[in-house]
This record gives C-alpha cells, sequence and structure tokens, in this order.
C-alpha cells in the first residue's frame, strides 16, 4: 500500500514526520520569495520584525506539535536546541552584515543572497546532522569529547574578546578573487554573467560580488555549525529534534537579520549568558554519564533563564547608557532640577 510508505522508520521517526517537516520548510521560502519577496526591493525594519516574528510563531507552534505527538521529552528538547541555535547563530549577523559592507552589496540586494543562502543551509545541516548522528551514536564516548569543548568554548567566549571583522580578510576571499573571474561591479541581482571576451572571440562566464557574498555566507554558517551542532547533540542525538530546532532557528534568524544588523550590538551581555548555557550543557553530559538523566525541563528553564534574562538586561543597561550619555551632553540636564528650575524662574 502506498500509504504504508509513509510509516516507514527513517533515522528513528516515521517518513510522514519528515515529510510534513519538508513541506513547512518548502512552502515558507515558496511564499517568501515567489510572494513576500517577487520583486528585489530593500527590506525595512518593521518587515524584518514582522516576517521574524512569524517564522518564530511557526517554529513554535511546531515546538509544541513535537511535545504532544513525541512527548515533553522530545518537546523540552527541541525548545532548548531552538533557542541555543538561535542565540548562537547571533555572531552570524555580525558576520554577514561585514561580508555585506566589504563587498558593496546594497541593501535591496540582500535578501536574495540571504534567501539562497538558507536553501545551502538546509542540505548543508542535513549532511553534518546525519553524519555526526551516526559517528555519536557508533562512538558515545564522542559525547564527551563535546561536553569537553562546550566547556572550553564557554570559557573561551567569556575571557576572550573575539574580532568579528577576521571572518571577511580570508583566505578563502582571496582565493576565490585570484581564481575566478570576477565582476568589479555588480550586474543587478545576478550571480553568474557573461561579458565579452577580451580576445574577441565569444564570451566569458564571471562571477559578480553577489556569487562572492554567497560563497562566504555559506561557509561562515559552515564553521558556526561545527561550534553550534556539539551543543544541539549535548541536548539530544535525535536526528529530527536536532534537524528541526536548527533550521527554524535559521530561518527566523535571517528574517530578523535587517532589523538586528543595526541594532545586535546593544545585546552586549548575551554573548556572557551564552557562554554560560554552553558551559552548562557541557557540564550536563559529564552528569548524565555519572548521575543519569538530567531533567530536560530543568535544562530549558535554566537555558531560557539565561538568555531572556541576558537580552532584558542588555536592552535596560542600553537606554541607562543612552541616558547618561544625553545628560552629559546637554549641560542643562546634568545639574539637579532644583537648578533648573531656578534657571527657569530666572528666565522669566
Amino acid at each position: 500500500m502506498p500509504f504504508d510508505i509513509l510509516g516507514l522508520d527513517y533515522l528513528g521517526k516515521p517518513l510522514w514526520a519528515w515529510l510534513l517537516f519538508c513541506g513547512i520548510v518548502a512552502i515558507l521560502l515558496a511564499f517568501d520569495l515567489g510572494v513576500l519577496h517577487r520583486k528585489v526591493r530593500e527590506i525595512g525594519v518593521r518587515e524584518s520584525l514582522l516576517l521574524s516574528t512569524a517564522y518564530i510563531g511557526i517554529a513554535l507552534v511546531f515546538g509544541a506539535w513535537v511535545w504532544v505527538d513525541m512527548g515533553g521529552e522530545s518537546g523540552a528538547a527541541y525548545l532548548t536546541g531552538f533557542f541555543v541555535e538561535k542565540t548562537l547563530a547571533l555572531d552570524n549577523v555580525f558576520v554577514i552584515s561585514l561580508i555585506f559592507s566589504t563587498l558593496a552589496i546594497p541593501p535591496h540586494l540582500q535578501h536574495r543572497v540571504l534567501f539562497y543562502g538558507i536553501l545551502g543551509v538546509v542540505v548543508m545541516r542535513a549532511i553534518m546532522i546525519a553524519f555526526g548522528t551516526a559517528l555519536i551514536l557508533q562512538f558515545g564516548w564522542l559525547l564527551l569529547v563535546f561536553g569537553g569543548i562546550l566547556v572550553a568554548t564557554g570559557v573561551k567566549i567569556l575571557v576572550v574578546a573575539e574580532n568579528p571583522s577576521a571572518w571577511v580578510d580570508n583566505r578563502l576571499m582571496r582565493f576565490m578573487q585570484q581564481r575566478l573571474r570576477v565582476t568589479k561591479a555588480l550586474h543587478g541581482d545576478a550571480f553568474l554573467v557573461r561579458l565579452p571576451n577580451p580576445a574577441g572571440t565569444g564570451s566569458l562566464l564571471h562571477v559578480t560580488p553577489l556569487f562572492l557574498a554567497l560563497v562566504m555566507i555559506e561557509f561562515a554558517d559552515l564553521v558556526f555549525a561545527v561550534d553550534s551542532l556539539p551543543a544541539i547533540w549535548a541536548i539530544t542525538t535525535d536526528p529530527y529534534i536536532v534537524y528541526t530546532s536548527n533550521i527554524f532557528a535559521i530561518l527566523g534568524l535571517r528574517a530578523l537579520y535587517f532589523a538586528l544588523a543595526a541594532s545586535v550590538h546593544r545585546f552586549r551581555y548575551l554573548k556572557r549568558a551564552l557562554s554560560l548555557v554552553l558551559i552548562f550543557i557541557g557540564l550536563k553530559i559529564f552528569w548524565n554519564q555519572i548521575f543519569g538523566k538530567f531533567d530536560p525541563l530543568i535544562s530549558l528553564g535554566v537555558t531560557f533563564a539565561l538568555l531572556a534574562g541576558s537580552v532584558i538586561f542588555s536592552i535596560w543597561k542600553a537606554g541607562k547608557d543612552e541616558a547618561a550619555q544625553k545628560a552629559t551632553a546637554d549641560p542643562a540636564f546634568a545639574r539637579s532640577p532644583p537648578d533648573r528650575a531656578a534657571d527657569a524662574s530666572a528666565s522669566r
């Protein structure tokens, strides 16, 4: 029977569950490119926030379905993985912004690069997660290695300041510029163009700076995946939960890029919270090996509390600092209220 095929097990879940997720992602991407952004244009902050809110809402509804259909443990693992991946991927905003500015990609073309970048991420993460999960199932001790890596990464983030600009000036960028025919200027929204051959016969295929930006963004995501996937595997080794939480987090973050690019610096304490989350998740692996399975609901609560608390505190601190700067810049606000009232009375 044809419908019997849908019930076949694939990587621990029935085939219909995988098709459901793939269908949701395909519909979202088709609606994004084919309806909302059929014409090349700049994405405003308001639209970026609305689109990201919709993506997050869909991701949370999917998580609720996972919780009901697959159990509370799977639901808690999905939500924990979603929040961790969402936060880890914020570094991508810095890097993507630097890539766009270095290659002079105008705002109205940036969404096109990010959209096709998503297609690459969907395929690349699927390969990495399938391969990595197979290794973990074959060699269980790898989880302990991942736990040590997470603790070390968390400590490094906590004590060492990273320089995002180092991502742009690298050998991959220079290699492409030296080995490929790269146009000096953009050619609309094209990644590849044919230009006349200087020798006078026929034409030659060239890549545009838009293509370089796409490759650089895919490479950045590959490097970030090496850090983020061990964090998800430390939460769960279920390929379905790992993959769905990863892709939904990345989909929403790319939508949010246009709102975050100009304001992500305001979340100054988020990295410190993220470092504590990574250390916590890494230590949880060792706890599981020594004392038994750690309650996934506690893990979700600690993760959410750290990340949400850092965001709230960052926004509050940024507002307080801006108010202090205004007071310093304006002598009238730097004086006490009685002094200002006295000045007002004297002026009358």
